[in-house]
């Protein structure tokens, strides 16, 4: 039976292959509201599959199920699931035709949504915004382009197409992470320039896709802009509320990135990192590969009155998988699709 709960502002993750009765009771807590999921929980379609229906049927409104799936080397899901190239592909083919590569994108957007809608994922931590400089490792190919122009338009197509098999997207890494070398897995990267350089570059896609529409969530990067604020942006009220939501009218939902990663450690210890995400105006904080210290989060945030909304409750419900699409081998554009993405990889 489901149990009627209020998502709450944590989403977490899961260890295995199906749940166990720790997963059952740390996902049925009051504060999470969302489950990512990474390759070590998938061994093939059907199992994904049951995985994923077992977690909706928790609770009601059902916890969304996230994935990193941007194609290239970050693809959670391989067997059975078409191999996408890195979205660099997509800026080469823009280099040499933009409107084949416009549509291209739509395509891509189109088979990455429908194959992660049918395996009960709700929404993808993708596409990536940042600007590709040259200079992040971490970033390299995954971006779409150096030119911010052609990354709006290349990442617009892509939302459209997702949007069209049901799935949500989330552009990361607000205002951008492409600049610097630094990976903030491991470490604390600091982007030194004027807030005008990032404005008019970096955080033209996000301003672009905020405008029109098509951005549905934002994941902050931890990067830290001393120009700007001596905070990493997703711990900064000035990046959050006041450019995000106020100058860039974005009204979807804002996620952390993981709390676990060196970036973030900025802001203190696990609790205080929620804390000043919570503060600076994320709606939900990710913490992703240790169990035991989601559960130190989980209950530091009760000892501190953190709970959990109806009003933030239907704002993160809003990234659920809205489709009614026939199946993949009846789907015509997906299986012409397919041939597209596989011929561009």
């Amino acid at each position: 039976m489901k149990i009627n709960l209020p998502l709450g502002p944590v989403m977490g993750d899961v260890p295995g292959l199906e749940l166990n009765a720790e997963d059952i009771t740390r996902l049925t807590h009051p504060l999470i509201g969302g489950v990512i999921l990474f390759a070590r929980n998938f061994t093939s379609p059907d199992q994904l599959k049951a995985l994923t229906a077992t977690i909706h049927a928790l609770r009601e409104p059902p916890l969304p199920i996230a994935v990193d799936h941007e194609g290239g080397r970050v693809q959670r899901f391989l067997q059975g699931f078409t191999k996408i190239p890195p979205m660099r592909a997509l800026g080469e083919a823009w280099d040499k035709d933009p409107l084949s590569a416009t549509g291209l994108a739509k395509e891509v957007g189109y088979v990455m949504g429908r194959e992660l809608a049918a395996h009960g994922i709700d929404f993808s931590f993708a596409p990536v915004l940042d600007l590709d400089y040259g200079e992040s490792g971490v970033i390299g190919n995954r971006a779409f382009h150096r030119d911010h122009r052609i990354v709006s338009m290349l990442a617009g197509h892509l939302m459209r197409g997702l949007a069209d098999a049901g799935l949500g997207n989330v552009g990361k890494h607000f205002p951008g992470h492409g600049y610097v070398k630094a990976d903030s897995h491991h470490e604390i990267p600091i982007d030194e320039r004027e807030y005008a350089a990032i404005a008019d570059e970096d955080m033209v896609p996000f301003a672009d896709l905020s405008r029109k529409g098509l951005m549905q969530g934002v994941m902050p990067a931890h990067v830290i802009y001393p120009k700007v604020s001596p905070m990493p942006a997703g711990f900064s009220a000035k990046w959050l509320k006041n450019i995000l939501r106020e100058e860039l009218h974005f009204k979807g939902v804002i996620f952390s990135d993981d709390l676990s990663m060196e970036g973030a450690s900025a802001a203190g210890g696990v609790v205080e990192r929620a804390l000043a995400a919570f503060n600076a105006g994320c709606d939900m904080v990710l913490l992703c590969n240790d169990q035991g210290v989601c559960d130190q989060l989980l209950a530091g945030l009760v000892a501190h009155g953190i709970t959990a909304n109806a009003k933030q409750s239907a704002h993160i419900s809003q990234m659920l998988a809205h489709t009614n699409l026939p199946a993949l081998a009846d789907d015509a554009r997906y299986q012409a699709a397919c041939k597209a993405v596989l011929a561009l990889g």
